[in-house]
């Protein structure tokens, strides 16, 4: 039954077709090593231990009936803790939000819910999800699958540790910036970003609500497929006969290859090397828009997180880490007119972007320019943390300010990723190209 702890989604589900798997063996041998984890109560916020055991046995009477929902019916999931539960306290990795427990559910839970699907518990975060990096000193900091002293990424940090750590097949995150990229490339996992307003936030603790949006993270890229459709109420990607072959990449030239470290270049150069094998048609190409967009993150994301949050923190600023107070801070300056402004260019640049690349397939760049930072150098130097901060979402970042579709997909270099951008709304296109894209990395 330990095995079980190293499956996918999709293979746990398929083992509870054939009645190899019993769901609520299944979710109590989850519980059991989430409890005996010593990494326990930094990746787990909370365990939601009497809901999954109820989910899980509902889901094995329906097994046993042959009335199986779905693929993952009685198949175990985590949640990043600003998804609301019913009854469960909901913090979002903030002492200001101390004690808030929703009346009810998410939306995207709601249905992953009807899905069949059993809710494990809520993964910790960083503070209101306002940092790439996943160093949270207020409530915990979550490890690193590949080095000990590093963080796991943020801020989707728990979510990713879940998974990686082998204590829930699949973690649903949020991506605002990166927030489910970054710790998925950094904990070798598969990540993806949907576009925003695909999956209504609704009972979803916001960051900037124009930028939000959920994804898993998960071991492959069929579980990506399936748990989106769980979470929409839809039908998943059809997979069946994807590959590279034939496929249109473009590799982005702007900004995506800047500050790119010696491992993370060596690891995407040896990926597009292993997509052109696979057959992949990959052109190299530059795109100016990018560049003018970036440019207008820093007046859009910290604009909309201080109108969100603002008020509350100036409650009781103390209460927060030091380096998120900081960076909320910075948008108490923008004016209402620069904050137009910033999404007039912002739409100009998504319209180019999309008429530049509509005859690619995907458009390729490095998950994350850098490796995992160390926390103890996060901890005590503030130049540092700044620095890294922005280096780990200067690549995710392009997907979230252009409103695109992407999916990061590790290498097999430890903690180095890559990212392929899709058309916004276009998750089954490129979950299809990047189930080819697997193959040919694996």
């Amino acid at each position: 039954m330990k095995d079980w702890l190293w499956m996918s989604m999709g293979d746990l589900g398929r083992g509870i077709d054939t009645g190899e798997i019993d769901p609520v063996t299944l979710t109590e041998t989850y519980l059991d090593a989430i409890k005996a984890h010593k990494h326990r109560d930094s990746i787990y916020a909370r365990l939601t231990e009497e809901r999954a055991l109820a989910e899980a046995e509902a889901a094995a009477k329906r097994a046993r009936a042959g009335h199986r929902r779905g693929l993952l019916d009685g198949v175990p999931v985590s949640w990043k803790d600003l998804f609301d539960t019913a009854g469960v306290k909901t913090e979002a990795g903030c002492a200001l939000l101390e004690g808030r427990t929703p009346d009810e559910d998410a939306w995207v839970l709601k249905n992953a819910t009807l899905a069949g699907t059993v809710c494990l518990g809520k993964t910790h975060m960083s503070e209101l999800a306002f940092s790439g990096l996943g160093y949270n000193p207020v409530t915990a900091t979550p490890p690193n699958v590949n080095y000990p002293h590093a963080v796991p990424g943020g801020s989707s940090s728990g979510a990713a540790a879940s998974v990686a750590f082998g204590l829930a097949p699949c973690g649903i995150g949020s991506d605002t910036g990166g927030s489910v990229r970054i710790p998925s490339a950094w904990n070798d996992l598969t990540g993806l970003k949907t576009t925003a307003e695909r999956l209504p936030i609704t009972g979803v603790v916001p960051l900037c609500a124009r930028f939000d949006t959920i994804g898993p993270l998960s071991r492959n890229v069929e579980d990506c497929a399936l748990m989106l459709a769980a979470m929409e109420g839809g039908q998943a990607a059809d997979l069946r006969g994807a590959s590279t072959r034939g496929a249109r990449i473009g590799v982005l030239q702007t900004q995506a290859l800047e500050n790119v470290r010696d491992q993370p270049m060596a690891a995407y150069h040896s990926a597009l090397e292993r997509l052109q094998n696979a057959g992949a048609k990959l052109e190299k190409f530059e795109a100016p828009e990018v560049t003018r967009a970036m440019a207008q993150s820093a007046v859009t994301f910290t604009s909309e997180a201080w109108g969100t949050w603002g008020e509350l923190i100036e409650t009781a600023p103390d209460k927060m880490f030091h380096e998120i107070l900081e960076r909320f801070r910075a948008g108490r300056d923008h004016s209402g007119p620069d904050f137009v402004r910033a999404w007039q260019i912002i739409d100009q640049c998504r319209a180019e972007w999309n008429a530049r690349v509509a005859h690619y397939d995907a458009v390729i760049i490095p998950s994350s320019p850098i490796l995992p930072p160390d926390v103890e150098r996060l901890a005590s130097d503030h130049d540092y943390y700044v620095a890294e901060n922005l280096l780990a979402l200067q690549n995710t970042r392009i997907g979230n300010m252009l409103g695109l579709s992407a999916i990061t997909l590790p290498t097999g270099v430890p903690s180095c990723g890559v990212i392929l951008m899709g058309k916004p709304f276009g998750e089954e296109a490129l979950l299809r190209v990047a189930k080819g894209a697997e193959q040919a990395l694996s």
